[in-house]
């Protein structure tokens, strides 16, 4: 397999496109096509302050690094969950972060929200205390994932949250929407989803890369990032849609890509649209964050935070950000029980 452009081996031979590319062209082709999404969906302009979502993953750190190299001003917001395991889940994804921010982001400010210092709990104890996901951790994890990001990147005064969301993502969230036939999910489906009061502009610049290819571009740039998942990711439903979705791409190339992008097509179109009875959205009476919950929303609801608590759980500045001294016990407990050799 050789380059397209020069002959020399290829790293990637990208089926759906009939093109291989060797690192060099790879590399200039990735940061290229990323450019033309930006633009394609009108994501945003050159002067925005993008908060980017980094997990410690490849995705995100990918997304991190492609958009710095392409000269926007981005800061990023990584969210300590408290998921550990064996492999001590989130202290390698924090470290992996605060290597790649020092090294490539210097003069990027990295927010860490450590949800067990700011709210009491992990989320695997939260989650074992709810009914919310019936005992597993995901949809407590992404309850509060996306009230934090929303939340920091609205009170820190950013014009855009950007997320690592690649193909693989898109399509199986579609493929289960459309099985079900969610109309509000499938309409609200998008690379781009419009601030609205109290919600921020959301972004998925990856959201036409396949997996393999940003993990192409970390490997080609050599971005240290977590290749374990998370441990509660086994049995996960998207990822048995991923696996659907693939054995569909092997029997024909393009498959995904056409799925998805014939999708916005048809929702451009107007063909999935938001039903009637939507509610509208109003303001949490404890939190204040936006809503369609009557009286508190569900993470208030999920944390059990009200207002006769005193609130002090959930004032602007409980959203902390933490600085260098602060990351001292985390990267202790990190060299007690993985090798970061390699990080």
């Amino acid at each position: 397999m050789r380059c397209r452009k020069c002959d020399t081996p290829a790293v990637i031979n990208m089926r759906h496109h009939k093109l291989a590319l060797c690192g060099e062209h790879y590399d200039e082709w990735f940061v290229n096509s990323t450019q033309r999404a930006i633009e394609k969906y009108k994501m945003f302009g050159r002067d925005a302050r993008i908060l980017v979502a980094v997990s410690g993953g490849k995705d995100s750190l990918a997304l991190w690094d492609v958009l710095g190299r392409l000269g926007y001003k981005t800061d990023g917001l990584y969210i300590g969950l408290g998921i550990q395991g064996e492999i001590k889940y989130s202290d390698q994804s924090l470290a992996c972060i605060r290597k790649f921010a020092a090294e490539r982001a210097p003069d990027s400010t990295l927010h860490v929200v450590d949800i067990q210092e700011t709210y009491g709990k992990t989320i695997p104890e939260i989650s074992r205390e709810t009914s919310r996901g019936h005992g597993k951790p995901c949809s407590s994890c992404g309850l509060a994932k996306r009230y934090v990001m929303n939340r920091l990147a609205a009170e820190r005064g950013y014009d855009v949250l950007a997320t690592g969301h690649n193909l693989d993502d898109e399509a199986a969230v579609l493929m289960q929407n459309t099985l079900h036939w969610q109309t509000g999910y499938l309409a609200r489906q998008a690379p781009v989803l419009d601030a609205s009061e109290g919600l921020a502009r959301k972004v998925k610049p990856f959201c036409r890369f396949y997996e393999r290819e940003t993990a192409t571009y970390a490997v080609v740039r050599e971005i240290d990032y977590v290749y374990d998942e998370c441990p509660y990711a086994v049995g996960n439903l998207t990822n048995f849609y991923k696996t659907l979705l693939n054995q569909l791409e092997a029997e024909s190339p393009g498959a995904k890509l056409s799925f998805y992008v014939e999708f916005l097509k048809a929702r451009q179109a107007g063909f999935f649209k938001t039903p009637e009875d939507h509610k509208d959205l109003h303001a949490c009476e404890v939190c204040g964050q936006p809503t369609t919950a009557p009286g508190r929303c569900a993470f208030c609801r999920m944390w059990n935070i009200t207002t006769a608590s005193g609130g002090a759980l959930i004032a602007p500045e409980a959203i902390t950000t933490r600085g260098d001294d602060a990351f001292e016990d985390i990267e202790a407990r990190v060299a007690e029980t993985v090798d970061v050799s390699g990080l």
